[in-house]
């Protein structure tokens, strides 16, 4: 058999490769004869074939002569013979079963039937009947005495039950008929007992029809008749009873079965041997022809037989009388024996194994019946263990419906071992679990030797034992995966044997003790070729200990324990491997890098995607490893890290490195800009792998497990720290290549500030900015493009910060000129949206710093207008009024009110407290000055004052002061009532005792549209007393405008009372 069946390409010991030509199996003389048994079997075929059978005898000699192997000549010879030989005696076999429906002939409306039967031949005929009276004839007419069969009575019933068997000869198929006469069996009894069974008027009449016949003559019933010739091989049927007369034509129906037979068949296996021998012959040669006939045409056979060797074997069974059962039985015997030796379906063993159960009597077979039964069982179970035993040869995966063969096989041996005729004949019966089992323990251990035989180096070195270990282990895994997901299931469904943990534990134990002894040699001195092979090995050896956890349950320890430390003279050596590998190739991404994006969506180069493949193989180096001892794990996790930060700084220093050679190459300022973005954004994809490590390399589960072994602040001090200095190295290259990014950006701005500052005035400042901002925009577009995000932002950042500081520098440099000022102040408020950019660039609190605000404020005062700075200033003197907390120079208070139908501000000077002796006396003779500023928003009204009080400090005025204005007025910016204390001097100057202002904007009564109804409920307002500072940012603004007048008025009077001021710096 090749590899598609359930027996291997390479014969069981002890038997021959089958060959087309089977006639082997058979002596010579026992194919003759089992030759001349066929031949005569046709020769003599009776029935009407079935409808599924061959007609044709021709058809079914050819196909005997091919199945027997006989040339021509062989053929004509023993057909020759066949035709001398006397023909058998034919028989039928009539079983007469059981009636329905049949007429009640007795008085009680019952019958007491039986049955006359036998068959007429044409010479039996009456010839002085016509033919509608022969066919009415009753049988005892027509057979002779000797010839007729008669069955039991069956007393008192409408449904008799016979099941009586009748053999039949004749000698003419062609002429011979069958006859069923039923009778109703008639007694003489008296009247009195017929009366006494009397039930109805119908039971009358039959006592007066009973009375007009003869004593004891029985009543017909019906009839059946049949010709042979229309007959099958076997029937099984239900007959319809004719009657004589028309008087009851339904007369009910009988059950019949029909058998054709032989006696005294003259063929030489009939006369010499038992029917059933002869059988399972015939049956062994054609079903062989069957097989080898698929096997020819590439198609393994599935137990069904063609139509003539269905025919052959139908009519051979039929005519040497064989019973269902000893078929089943023939078919058992001859089926398991091909089975072991030609390719065909178990699943036709398992339908043969049912039958028997279904129809097992073991007092039905002879002795050696029996002995050949049991021997079949044996050698079955004996064969079906040896497949199973090396079932990864006879039923490679690589082989279609492998599984479903072997599936097959394991339910024919379980079936088998569970009949009733197994445990009768097979005694004491095996326990089948526990040979598969043993079976398969030796049948892995034999195919590993197999497989390490196989695999065995040519040359004896380290390095290619090793190779050789790990393609041993290669295949062992595959079959543990074989067996774990395809072919446990079917052993335990089947037997309930784990076939995984059987294989599992046989092969690991094989495997320790081989790669044990293969590793004595090794040392820390060994060869790189020889780590890399070692290295294999010890993935595949993890691969293997790891499938223990399919393990249903298993008693004491593996093999396979602890065997990492069988390896640990190879760590370093992997270790280094993985550093050398990811160095180089790092260092080749570097120098074939062109610093150009790699992809559409991408802002960083090649290099980066080598380096990230790097790291990946360094972190599968770690996964691979796996090393079950936590503090040499630990060690191992430091090395690595160790490793990976020197390439991660080594990688910075040779992508700078790149970046200067190639710009070298290329001078070109854009280019060389792009460049060093790519650079930033390489050292920043850098840092996102280096910061990845800790969860790639699952850094939690090493802590815990080194628990017990190492302190966790050993462990952060150790791995975090080494991390965190790589990280802040990397963080510094980036700021360096972002500030050269930044430097040459700087150098544009401030040119454009500088054509900015010295652009003519006469320009808008809204035109005067355009350069600057296109070339910004044009500028941080380009970066934005190719800079990730965060390096994008830090750019930003360190420009953000150069500009305030280039804008502060060229206000410094600006000639005094308002428009000047406006000029810079549009490019600071211009430069503020272009790097917020909508919440794209920077966010308002990075931009709006320190310097900022500074550089913002001094701007809006330097491009304001004298007007606008003079009410500035007044805004900032109201301002420190509320912050006023201090009466050092004493206070005034007043009550004012706005009356907005008037529209008249009314102010009462009420007094004055606290004041400064400005005399030589030691008092002062205050009085009190009011005026509205800003003088430009009241131009039209006069200052007003109280009158001066003698000698006092405490001066008591309660006057009233109206000034008529609009309401809008007192809305304007720095509006306030000034209130100047003044110690009169009759010889000079008035001295100043001090100011108060007070806020036009919080006027009582100014938001309402009525006065108010009392002035009296005022409240009083006390204003403490202000000294101006020495030095006033506003003032020197005001007074570096020298062509404008009004603002060089206003400085002098200011200057006048900064004069009087008391205040310091």
């Amino acid at each position: 058999m090749d590899a598609a069946g359930e027996t291997p390409v390479e014969t069981l010991p002890g038997e021959e490769n089958p060959e087309m030509n089977l006639s082997h199996r058979f002596s010579k003389t026992e194919l003759t004869l089992l030759y001349e048994e066929v031949l005569y079997t046709i020769r003599h075929r009776l029935g009407k074939p079935e409808h599924h059978h061959v007609e044709d005898s021709q058809e079914l000699y050819a196909y005997v002569q091919k199945a027997f192997g006989m040339d021509e000549e062989e053929h004509s010879v023993i057909m020759q013979q066949v035709k001398e030989l006397e023909s058998p005696i034919f028989c039928l076999k009539a079983t007469v079963k059981e009636a329905k429906g049949i007429l009640g002939k007795d008085v009680s409306g019952f019958s007491d039937p039986y049955c006359l039967l036998g068959i007429k031949t044409k010479s039996q005929e009456l010839t002085n009947l016509d033919h509608k009276k022969r066919m009415k004839a009753v049988v005892k007419d027509l057979i002779p005495e000797d010839q007729i069969h008669r069955t039991q009575v069956i007393s008192q019933t409408l449904s008799p039950v016979w099941d009586e068997t009748f053999i039949l000869e004749f000698e003419d198929v062609e002429t011979a008929s069958f006859h069923l006469d039923m009778w109703d069996s008639d007694v003489v009894e008296s009247v009195r007992h017929k009366l006494g069974e009397l039930t109805d008027l119908h039971g009358l009449k039959r006592i007066f029809k009973d009375a007009r016949k003869d004593k004891g003559q029985d009543d017909f019933l019906g009839n059946v008749v049949l010709h042979l010739k229309d007959l099958h091989c076997w029937n099984d049927q239900w007959y319809q009873l004719e009657p004589r007369t028309e008087t009851y034509p339904n007369r009910g129906q009988c059950h019949l079965q029909f058998l054709l037979t032989h006696k005294k068949r003259a063929t030489t296996s009939s006369r010499t041997q038992p029917s059933y021998i002869v059988h399972r012959h015939l049956l062994q040669q054609l079903v062989s022809y069957e097989i080898l006939q698929h096997q020819a045409g590439s198609i393994a056979w599935d137990g069904e037989l063609s139509r003539h060797a269905s025919t052959v074997l139908y009519l051979h069974a039929t005519q040497k009388d064989l019973s269902d059962f000893h078929q089943v039985i023939v078919r058992w015997l001859a089926y398991s024996k091909l089975y072991q030796s030609l390719e065909f379906n178990s699943n036709c063993l398992l339908h043969q194994i049912t039958s028997i159960e279904y129809q097992w009597v073991q007092e039905r077979l002879r002795p050696e019946q029996k002995a050949e039964v049991a021997e079949s069982f044996q050698s079955l179970l004996t064969y079906g263990v040896s497949l199973i035993r090396r079932y990864r040869i006879i039923f490679p995966l690589s082989v279609p419906r492998s599984t479903e063969r072997l599936q097959s096989l394991l339910r024919v041996l379980v079936q088998m071992c569970k009949t009733k005729a197994f445990h009768e004949l097979c005694t004491p019966s095996p326990n089948l679990p526990y040979m598969v089992s043993a079976a398969l323990k030796s049948g892995t251990t034999e195919w590993f030797h197999m497989k390490q035989q196989h695999l065995k180096p040519m040359v004896k070195s380290m390095e290619e034992n090793g190779k050789a270990l790990s393609r041993l282990l290669l295949e062992v895994l595959g079959d543990l995966q074989q067996c774990q997901k395809i072919w446990n299931r079917f052993f335990i469904s089947t037997l309930k044997l784990n076939l995984f943990s059987i294989a599992y534990l046989e092969l690991e134990r094989l495997v320790a003790e081989h790669v044990q002894e293969q590793l004595r040699e090794v040392n820390s001195s060994m060869s790189k070729p020889t780590a890399e092979s070692l290295f294999q090995l010890y993935m595949n050896l993890q691969e293997l200990y790891r499938m223990k956890d399919f393990l249903p349950k298993r008693d004491g320890p593996l093999a396979l324990n602890n065997f990492h430390q069988w390896f640990k003279e190879g760590v370093p050596q992997w270790l280094q491997k993985a550093y050398t590998i990811a160095l180089e190739r790092a260092q080749r991404a570097v120098q074939m890098d062109q610093l150009t994006p790699f992809g559409e969506h991408n802002k960083h180069s090649t290099s980066t995607v080598d380096l990230s493949t790097c790291y990946a193989q360094i972190v599968k180096t770690w996964q691979q490893l796996n090393w079950p001892d936590p503090e040499e794990a630990f060690m191992i996790m430091v090395k690595l890290v160790e490793d990976m930060c020197r390439i991660a700084l080594m990688y910075c220093r040779l992508i700078k490195g790149r970046a200067e050679a190639l710009s070298l190459h290329k001078q070109n300022e854009g280019e060389e800009a792009n460049r060093l973005c790519i650079v930033v954004n390489n050292i920043k994809q850098l840092r996102l792998l280096i910061l990845k490590l800790p969860s790639q390399l699952d850094w939690g589960q090493l802590e815990q497990r080194m628990g017990a072994v190492i302190d966790r602040q050993q462990i952060q001090h150790t791995l975090h720290n080494q991390l965190d200095s790589t990280i802040s190295c990397l963080d510094h290259e980036v700021q360096e290549v972002v500030q050269a990014l930044a430097t040459k950006l700087e150098k544009g701005i401030a040119r454009h500030i500088q054509e900015l500052s010295s652009s003519d005035d006469t320009r808008e400042p809204e035109d005067s900015i355009v350069p600057l901002m296109k070339f910004l925009e044009s500028e941080l577009q380009y970066l934005n493009e190719h800079l990730v995000q965060e390096n994008f932002k830090s750019l930003l950042t360190l420009l953000w910060h150069h500009t305030l500081a280039v804008l502060s520098a060229a206000m410094g440099q600006q000639v005094p000129s308002a428009q000047g000022y406006k000029k810079l102040r549009c490019a600071l408020k211009s430069l503020e949206l272009c790097f917020h950019a909508e919440g794209c660039g920077l966010p308002l609190e990075m931009l709006h710093t320190a310097a900022f605000q500074s550089l913002e404020t001094r701007l809006d005062l330097c491009s304001a207008t004298s007007r606008k700075l003079i009410q500035k200033y007044f805004s900032n003197r109201i301002q420190q009024q509320l912050d006023a907390s201090s009466e050092k120079y004493g206070a005034v208070t007043i009550k004012a009110l706005y009356c907005p139908l008037e529209q008249k501000l009314h102010v009462e000077v009420l007094n004055a407290v606290n004041l400064l002796p400005l005399d030589s006396n030691g008092s002062s003779d205050p009085f009190v000055q009011l005026t509205l500023e800003p003088r430009h928003e009241f131009p039209e009204v006069v200052v007003r004052a109280t009158q001066c009080k003698r000698n006092e400090l405490h001066p008591l005025f309660d006057e009233a002061f109206d000034f008529l204005i609009p309401a809008e007025k007192c809305q304007q910016e720095g509006a306030c009532l000034l209130l100047t204390v003044f110690d009169y001097d009759m010889l000079g100057a008035n001295d100043l005792e001090g100011e108060a202002f007070f806020p036009l904007c919080h006027l009582p009564g100014l938001n309402t549209d009525e006065d108010p109804a009392d002035a009296g409920r005022v409240p009083q307002t006390r204003l403490p007393l202000t000294h101006p500072k020495p030095t006033d940012e506003i003032l020197q603004l005001l007074e570096s405008r020298k062509g404008d007048k009004e603002a060089q008025a206003f400085v002098k009077l200011r200057k006048q009372r900064a004069k009087q001021s008391k205040e310091t710096e």
